[in-house]
């Protein structure tokens, strides 16, 4: 259970169901060409969660000295797992995702696309040993990455088969990918903010240089309405002006995404103590988890 805890489980499983969603749930509902079979968005999933699996127990590596304070009935490495076998679990896990990766990119016939795993398991290793300590750029990072996680299915699954006479339509299927690649992103760069406003005792004590310690609780604060509030009228945009023909679709996003939005957005406003964030913290997580299970709308559509 040790073990689980420590690759975050529960998110991996996120990641694995998003990724089968856009596969079965959108991209088979219109039967657009993709290149993956079923073993092959095995393989992909596989390749993912093993990279972000190697990526969380990096951090919590190099977060051991902040997570004492900040949540020390949470900390397993250097307690029930020692640093040196994390250490083993985190090589052996990027091995497998990255070799996984070269297999695959060589099943699409795209050599090319073995370099995303690479830079992937780069950036997550970057991430936690030093751009997580710099203000902002480190959230945005992580964030991307996030968002990547969903792309990548798209980059698999269309881009291989593009033809001059099917080019246009996969493109349309591509960039519905990417909307929710990016609705991923800026609600995890919220997440990633409000965690920081909520870690900042431990983060500042470890000699981090996170947002809220750079520019002060109070204006990271700030910047975190105005980021909910710009999510806000980005998902308003993406209903009025991509899916208003869908009215079960628009009912689903006004409840289950512009509704808790809008919630998130005014605890903002008011939150002061780590409770508060860490509620909004924990939203943000729901709402994304809602806005990734409205692909499910695309077999009825």
């Amino acid at each position: 259970m040790n073990f689980l805890n420590l690759i975050r489980w529960k998110n991996l499983l996120i990641i694995a169901f998003t990724q089968l969603l856009i596969k079965y749930a959108f991209l088979a509902s219109f039967g657009i060409n993709t290149a993956l079979n079923e073993l092959g968005i095995v393989i992909l999933i596989l390749a993912t969660v093993c990279i972000a699996a190697a990526g969380n127990i990096i951090n919590d590596i190099y977060d051991v000295e902040t997570d004492l304070v900040n949540k020390p009935n949470k900390v397993i490495v250097g307690k029930s797992i020692s640093e040196k076998n994390a250490f083993n679990l985190f090589i052996a896990l990027n091995i497998i995702g990255v070799g996984l990766g070269y297999y695959l990119s060589y099943l699409v016939g795209k050599s090319a696309f073995f370099s995303i795993f690479i830079i992937i398991s780069v950036l997550l290793y970057t991430y936690a040993s030093y751009l997580k300590q710099t203000p902002l750029i480190g959230n945005i990072v992580i964030s991307i990455l996030v968002g990547l996680s969903i792309l990548i299915v798209g980059i698999f699954e269309l881009l291989p088969n593009i033809t001059p006479q099917n080019q246009q339509l996969q493109l349309v299927y591509f960039k519905v990918i990417l909307n929710y690649a990016f609705f991923a992103f800026i609600i995890n760069l919220i997440r990633e903010i409000a965690k920081d406003i909520e870690d900042i005792d431990g983060d500042y004590k470890a000699g981090m240089n996170t947002l809220p310690i750079a520019i002060g609780r109070e204006r990271a604060s700030n910047i975190l309405f105005a980021l909910s509030l710009m999510a806000v009228i980005a998902v308003i945009y993406y209903v009025v002006y991509k899916i208003y023909q869908n009215q079960i679709a628009v009912i689903y996003f006004l409840i289950a995404v512009i509704a808790p939005l809008i919630y998130i957005s005014i605890k903002t406003f008011n939150a002061k103590t780590k409770k508060q964030f860490h509620h909004i913290s924990n939203m943000l997580k729901f709402v994304m988890l809602l806005g990734i299970l409205s692909l499910l709308l695309y077999m009825y559509a």
